[in-house]
């Protein structure tokens, strides 16, 4: 048994669409610093928002 097949769609409500882009960014955020933690590997990330804001994260190596 598994889950479900969910449908892709864009979320109409923008406040909805808001928050869970809010939470999306977040997760992914703290995966790309994960990844650079556990694999000791160089990780870039850019995110841009529908009004267009950026984020972004990089991770270095120093040494």
């Amino acid at each position: 048994m598994g889950r479900g097949k969910i449908v892709i769609r864009r979320i109409d409500n923008s406040s909805s669409r808001q928050v869970t882009f809010s939470k999306r960014r977040n997760g992914l955020l703290k995966k790309a610093k994960e990844l650079s933690i556990l694999c000791d590997a160089e990780v870039g990330l850019i995110i841009f928002s529908s009004t267009g804001k950026l984020y972004d994260y990089a991770s270095t190596r120093f040494g």
